[in-house]
């Protein structure tokens, strides 16, 4: 109570709204349960501990060694280890941005404590909003849940791999089936593309590896401990002790009662051959002193101290809009965002004149892959790479995802393979600069050739507003597109929405008065990138060369200096190498050789693009990851298709991550 008072005082308000979507009704009859159920079974043992020879009892915590002692404590110290790095883990996977050390503080202080105590939600969401400082009382409760429900989860896990392992063991077929469930439960975290619903995001592969494999060393060392503290004459075999200590540890954790008392040993009695044995009940006590009693007063010392001091090292500033390339216009979709890269030094405010710095990267996240797209954004001439892939890799294995760059520049990809990444080349770029381009020239005699006739088709092109544009035309239009495309593709790639062109330079092909065809760019202060080209089925030859002829005129006029024409896939150009080839075969839409021929008539500069990753096996599996992003995107928000043009780069991860302040 004590504590609670404490919590309340701390964030009043904060903590009544939390407490406020728990009913006190569910509260206190959960209490009472627990309660409940804890005297019902010491009441079971009292009346059998009666019949025990005390001074037996005594004689066998008497004869345990010292060394005996120093071993269980040894292990209960990798046991909370393992504790301490399970919260850890939770706080990678919410995206809390929480310092490791401070997060396993407040595992550790909250467990130990919370283990003894019992009612561990309640105990253990006010624990870690004590040592939480920048977290609700709310996020803690949320925290404590997901820290709960994993760890019965990994328990049941590894409880099932136990028993299937050791022969002679009990349950197995239901360790087979929770097995079975596991397995396909983990299948579907990792392969199937989660919920829109769904609030919380499920764990990655990653994730599950490292939750299971901590609660594996964290309750094989709580038996190791347990162990260690049986006295020498009891005959008690390893492998028998193993599957009965799992079991009754899991009646503990279910049960819910301070530190698992009276389930704890009624199912260890009554799954062991030993019986009531006063050596077994020994090592019982023994066990509670080291693994629950020491633990508590050493979390409880922590809890009093409070959280260890607050990081002062700020969020580096995001570079300004127009430090970014026109492309990076595509986070107005909602689907990427811009994010800061920890500098791992104080940040206090603008960068010191002349110094280089950590660069911000325009981001998307997959289930197990954190893509960043094109070079890192920063002050020209400023933005250190070597130190920017660094970051990003701190970045990705803080959200326990592995890191992977697409369209990056060759500079970037030439630092990459210096610091031993595993580099591709993916796709050629072509641009052109406006206020030097000569449509007279004879290596754009083609393009000429179709400017002529879209004209003589009577084809008019020319720059639209987007705030006079004729919307019911061009939604038809890039419906019909769609429809003969097979859909249109995202994350990397720009698709149809009002809100979205609304950030965008347009430019519309009209034919005896109708719209028939656009295209769209985004746009800086000094550079212009294509983006969508959508056009209706009957469309006259030129046309398109014509809307982009008006752009490239238009962009002149205001002075830009490069204009992107965007890039295309290096299978487009027919390369004969053995991966190339399996790509065409797995994503025909990448021999985009009419695209190829398309862009080249304007004769642009060529600009290889490459993507990046921190080995081949990386490499395989973000690309994978990336090219289902791109053919098989999840449908756009729903603020993307209201009339609000208020968009602007988002500061803290994919709209889809749910992260643990919301």
């Amino acid at each position: 109570m004590a504590l609670l008072g404490w919590a309340t005082r701390k964030q009043g308000q904060s903590a009544q709204l939390a407490l406020e979507t728990v009913p006190a009704a569910k509260l206190a009859l959960r209490a009472g349960l627990s309660v409940a159920l804890s005297i019902g079974f010491l009441w079971l043992l009292a009346d059998r501990w009666a019949a025990f020879d005390t001074q037996a009892l005594a004689a066998a915590m008497s004869g345990l060694s010292g060394a005996q002692w120093l071993t269980a404590f040894g292990f209960t110290l990798a046991s909370f280890w393992a504790v301490g790095r399970y919260d850890a883990v939770l706080h990678c996977h919410f995206a809390t941005q929480t310092p490791a050390a401070t997060a396993r503080r407040a595992g550790v202080c909250a467990i130990a404590v919370s283990q003894t105590l019992g009612l561990g939600l309640i105990s253990g969401a006010i624990l870690r909003w004590r040592m939480l400082p920048d977290a609700t009382f709310w996020q803690a409760t949320r925290l404590t849940a997901a820290v709960a429900l994993s760890f019965l989860a990994s328990w049941a896990v590894v409880t099932s791999a136990v028993l299937v392992a050791l022969p002679g063991a009990p349950y197995q077929s239901w360790a087979f089936a929770v097995l079975s469930l596991a397995l396909l439960g983990a299948g579907l975290a990792i392969a199937a593309p989660q919920p829109r619903w769904m609030r919380w995001r499920l764990p990655n592969g990653f994730t599950l590896a490292r939750l299971l494999g901590l609660c594996a060393v964290d309750t094989l060392a709580a038996s190791l401990a347990f162990m260690a503290l049986v006295p020498a004459g009891l005959d008690l075999p390893y492998t028998t002790l193993l599957p009965a200590f799992l079991l009754a540890l899991g009646a503990g954790l279910a049960l819910g009662t301070p530190g698992g008392m009276g389930a704890f040993e009624m199912t260890l009695i009554a799954l062991l051959p030993l019986g009531e044995s006063p050596d077994l009940l020994a090592a019982v006590l023994a066990w509670r002193l080291v693994y629950y009693a020491l633990p508590a007063l050493i979390g409880a010392g922590l809890a009093i101290a409070g959280p260890a001091k607050p990081n002062q090292h700020q969020r580096p500033p995001l570079p300004s809009m127009a430090m970014a390339p026109a492309e990076a216009g595509l986070v107005h979709q909602k689907v990427l965002s811009l994010a800061a890269l920890p500098t791992g030094a104080p940040v206090t405010g603008a960068p010191v004149t002349g110094a280089p710095v950590t660069g911000a990267w325009v981001t998307g996240r997959t289930n197990h892959s954190l893509l960043a797209l094109f070079d890192p954004i920063g002050p020209k001439g400023r933005v250190q790479l070597t130190t920017s892939l660094a970051a990003l890799d701190q970045l990705a294995k803080g959200e326990s995802r592995l890191a992977l760059i697409y369209k990056a520049g060759p500079r970037l990809a030439a630092v990459a393979r210096r610091r031993g990444k595993a580099t591709r080349r993916i796709a050629w770029e072509a641009w052109i600069n406006p206020k030097t381009y000569q449509l007279a020239a004879s290596c754009r005699a083609g393009l000429r050739r179709k400017l002529r006739r879209a004209e003589a088709a009577g084809v008019t092109s020319a720059p639209c507003p987007t705030d006079m544009a004729p919307w019911h035309a061009l939604d038809r239009i890039a419906a019909d597109w769609a429809t003969a495309h097979g859909a249109e593709r995202g994350f990397s790639m720009g698709r149809h929405a009002r809100t979205y062109l609304a950030h965008q330079k347009l430019y519309v092909a009209w034919r005896n008065g109708h719209p028939i065809a656009y295209v769209s760019f985004h746009f800086t202060d000094r550079e212009w990138a294509l983006d969508l080209m959508r056009h209706q089925s009957d469309l006259p030859d030129g046309a398109m060369h014509s809307l982009i002829q008006a752009a490239i005129d238009d962009a002149a006029q205001h002075g830009v200096t490069r204009l992107s024409l965007a890039a295309i896939p290096t299978a487009a150009l027919g390369q004969p190498d053995l991966t190339t080839r399996l790509m065409a075969a797995i994503a025909p839409e990448l021999g985009a050789a009419g695209l190829y021929r398309f862009k080249s008539s304007f004769a642009p500069r060529w600009r290889p693009l490459y993507v990046i990753a921190a080995n081949r096996a990386a490499l395989a599996i973000c690309g994978a990851a990336l090219w289902r992003a791109i053919v098989a995107p999840p449908p756009l928000m729903p603020e993307i298709e209201q009339d609000d043009a208020e968009y602007g780069f988002a500061l803290d991860g994919a709209p889809w991550h749910i992260p643990l302040n919301s």
